[in-house]
């Protein structure tokens, strides 16, 4: 396929100038906070772990997906709304789940157990794993989920952009990046966290993160790896399926260029977490959202 044919099709397929929905053509902005705060400020090692707590609207992309039998919030994974009706997430999410239809994702939420007025529910539709995802090596840890009915867009809730290898982000580029979810904020309590949670990282060279005394040759060519090589800021369990956010470097866009996969551990040196690449999986995700019938 040529470049133009590509681009058109890029276009058509919403995730790079969002869809023309209810959300309108934009996609990667935050209404409710201010970025030049983000790019200026720099949160200490306090709690994701290492993170702190994420203001309302901060990440309105950002959707928890839950279990009415899950004790607490009923929370166990993250995902990134990139359709009105798409959440992006990882495969390993659903790996104990046998019936999707008690699953339910909330979005525009900050606080689960307080959701607010601006916070919508849906049901899921379908869950479309990757057709190669291994468990037993986290290979081609993605998913889609569309959900039993649009969502409809405000301050409180956008659409992620996509990164994409031709036209979104230069990943190699970005040397710091942004996490969130409510998963565990210590290591020893694993209980998801009831606020979202929100941190800077920074990108590994996956060179260095497949090395020996780091993650010794077990992440695959299409993982990003980010956080510290002192470890402290890290994903840990119930942010599986959120996503590794970087900042345009001259607007105010932001990509989703990974979904939070793995990692051993949580915060520990030389063992970052790992992220499955947005940019490498684009057209998987771009022709399955396409398709009616799968």
């Amino acid at each position: 396929m040529n470049w133009l044919g590509l681009l058109v099709l890029l276009t058509v397929a919403g995730l790079v100038l969002g869809t023309r929905d209810n959300c309108g053509w934009t996609c990667g902005l935050r209404p409710m906070v201010s970025d030049s705060g983000y790019k200026s400020h720099d949160y200490g090692m306090t709690r994701i772990i290492g993170g702190t707590d994420a203001k309302p609207g901060a990440w309105p992309w950002m959707v928890s997906i839950q279990h009415p039998r899950i004790p607490g919030t009923n929370h166990f994974c993250g995902g990134s709304l990139i359709r009105a009706d798409w959440v992006l997430t990882a495969a390993h999410c659903f790996d104990l789940i046998f019936n999707t239809s008690l699953v339910y994702v909330v979005i525009g939420a900050t606080q689960l157990t307080q959701p607010g007025p601006g916070a919508q529910v849906r049901q899921i539709k379908k869950l479309l794993r990757h057709e190669n995802y291994e468990r037993h090596d986290m290979s081609y840890d993605i998913a889609l989920l569309q959900l039993s009915k649009p969502v409809e867009c405000s301050p409180y809730i956008q659409l992620a952009c996509v990164a994409d290898p031709i036209l979104g982000v230069s990943v190699s580029e970005k040397q710091t990046c942004w996490i969130a979810g409510w998963g565990a904020t210590s290591t020893k309590n694993k209980r998801p966290s009831d606020r979202l949670q929100e941190a800077k990282v920074h990108l590994i060279n996956l060179q260095l993160c497949n090395s020996t005394f780091w993650y010794s040759g077990t992440v695959h060519p299409y993982n990003v790896c980010a956080g510290y090589p002192q470890g402290k800021i890290d994903t840990c369990q119930g942010d599986s399926g959120g996503p590794l956010m970087c900042q345009d470097n001259h607007t105010d866009t932001w990509w989703v260029v990974g979904v939070t996969s793995w990692g051993k551990s949580c915060g520990r040196a030389r063992r970052p977490g790992v992220y499955t690449s947005a940019q490498y999986f684009y057209d998987w995700i771009l022709v399955h959202m396409g398709r009616k019938n799968i």
